[in-house]
């Protein structure tokens, strides 16, 4: 494996990492919010149901995140 691959395996697992993980998970959150306004404009009851489970998906990604931030042992004061 080269060095550069070795980091970026690395890099997931780094604080900094996991906070572009939040982050860019958070940002989805903004399409799935856009996506469930846009059904219920329309009536469209799949795609409500479509949008209600990719919410719950976010949900879950941003615990999981949330955990392994706190398994990180990070010294921030805004996590306790």
């Amino acid at each position: 494996m080269s060095a550069m691959a070795k980091k970026a395996k690395n890099f997931k697992k780094s604080k900094t990492g996991l906070y572009v993980s939040l982050g860019s998970t958070a940002f989805g959150a903004l399409s799935v919010a856009k996506q469930a306004r846009l059904a219920r404009e329309d009536g469209d009851f799949l795609r409500l149901v479509d949008a209600a489970v990719s919410a719950a998906a976010i949900v879950t990604g941003l615990a999981i995140l949330y955990r392994e931030l706190k398994r990180l042992g990070d010294d921030d004061v805004l996590l306790g």
